[in-house]
């Protein structure tokens, strides 16, 4: 039986409260987190990422960084002032994989995730997961989605120290540094980066390659609010730097449903500024609720 590496309690901080998008406020806010009958604003779930770097960064070293996988499923959300604690199976000698979880104070689970590096990572949970779906029959917030269909244009994205992320993301690099749970030199300082550039860190993976999302024009009927489902950030010739220029590319892969929610999984390259060279790459499970389209019983009935 594997040892069990085990983080500090955590107590994460909500920065989406100010999160806006298509004209209206998002999940993280306590209003419309209520309305759909949540009792506040949810931590974003990539924030918990951060807490697995240093346990991950020990066993595996400036490996992880460079060719580091975390593929997570969230099971639980996870409300400010609440403290959450990290864990990983501790990878027998020169194993490049192990499983991973996070727990709350009281030991409800948050999530759940493999870690691995690459090149071969063999099966990841989330593809795994995928492979499990069932095809969604009649969906209606996503009745114009389809498998395969790519982004309208190539992104081209960057992440500076004191740029604000725009209205899905309303902080900067800097703002986050002040309260991000597991701070490193590295995500400031280029000279104590063994790469000699400012590391982005892991949960604002999630941040670059989303805030200029809704340039990809995918077809979700709005309004409606979605959240993340599950999350998984690959790096391939990682990290990823601040202030560094990456093209993105979007692809729908799978399309799902469940009683409340509606989902649509997209696959996000991440490439260098020549467009050449792939990076990293991001799959993502957008779970949109179906109570928060306002049409949607309607237009289910027709």
């Amino acid at each position: 039986m594997s040892e069990v590496l085990q983080g500090p309690l955590r107590r994460p901080v909500n920065m989406l409260t100010e999160q806006t998008y298509d004209g209206h406020k998002s999940l993280h806010d306590d209003k419309e987190a209520e309305r759909l009958g949540i009792k506040a604003g949810p931590i974003e779930g990539p924030t918990h990422f951060q807490q697995f770097v240093p346990l991950l960064a020990d066993v595996w070293g400036r490996d992880w960084f460079e060719r580091g996988c975390f593929s997570c499923h969230f099971l639980k959300m996870v409300f400010e002032g609440e403290e959450v604690r990290a864990e990983i199976d501790e990878p027998a000698p020169n194993a490049t994989r192990c499983m991973a979880r996070a727990f709350k104070a009281d030991g409800t689970p948050v999530l759940e995730a493999s870690a691995s590096l690459g090149p071969d990572h063999g099966e990841t949970l989330l593809e795994a997961r995928m492979k499990a779906l069932r095809p969604a029959a009649d969906l209606v917030i996503l009745a114009d989605m389809k498998v395969g269909l790519a982004g309208a244009a190539e992104e081209r994205v960057v992440m500076g120290a004191d740029q604000h992320m725009g209205g899905l993301y309303p902080f900067t690099l800097n703002e986050k540094l002040k309260v991000i749970t597991e701070n490193d030199p590295m995500y400031s300082d280029a000279g104590a980066s063994p790469w000699g550039r400012p590391v982005i860190p892991l949960e604002l993976v999630s941040v670059i390659g989303n805030y200029s999302s809704r340039t990809a024009r995918f077809p979700v009927k709005q309004p409606a609010i979605g959240l993340f489902a599950d999350l998984e950030i690959r790096m391939i010739e990682g990290p990823l730097f601040v202030g560094e220029e990456y093209i993105l590319r979007r692809e729908v892969v799978a399309l799902s449903e469940s009683r409340r929610v509606e989902n649509y999984w997209i696959r996000t390259r991440f490439f260098d500024k020549t467009g050449k060279i792939q990076v990293a790459e991001m799959l993502l499970n957008h779970g949109v609720m179906k109570a928060s389209y306002p049409h949607y019983p309607k237009e289910r009935l027709a």
